[in-house]
């Protein structure tokens, strides 16, 4: 049976998430997709290094459309976007008040404790996909619909 293939985890701009001009670090953007990553992991039973070896990034990307702030409260929303045999794509958006401030994607490749990528653990190759554009789905890649 498919594990759901979202996660939603609600978040606030921490002071160390800006840079002098009072807006978020574009790196911020990215450490919250991997918090609600490693929740989307842990509801799965997969905690590295434990039961997972690792998942390392093979590439990252966001756009930005909306400045955030200090203390800005919002929900990052990741969902799988596409399951491969030693690889996840992940859809993630930043939304604040209806708006989708940011949104990226994430690809990660398992890889066993050698550093090889290696075929993803059960739980994680078994994870649905999300139908792309289905924003009554909650996909991530539909932000144009949430704008």
């Amino acid at each position: 049976m498919n594990q759901p293939a979202e996660h939603r985890e609600r978040m606030r701009v921490a002071w160390a998430d800006t840079d002098a001009s009072g807006r978020i670090h574009f790196t911020a953007a990215f450490r919250w997709a991997e918090v609600a990553e490693h929740a989307l992991l842990r509801g799965l039973g997969l905690t590295p290094p434990r039961n997972a070896d690792g998942f390392p990034r093979r590439r990252v990307e966001a756009t930005y459309h909306r400045p955030m702030h200090f203390a800005d409260e919002f929900d990052l929303v990741l969902a799988a976007e596409r399951v491969g045999r030693t690889s996840v794509t992940y859809a993630w958006q930043a939304i604040r008040d209806g708006q989708v401030c940011v949104e990226g994607r994430t690809v990660t490749v398992h890889v066993d404790a050698d550093g090889t990528p290696a075929p993803l653990p059960p739980a994680l190759r078994d994870l649905a996909v999300l139908p792309a554009g289905d924003p009554s789905a909650g996909d991530p890649s539909s932000a144009a619909a949430n704008r």
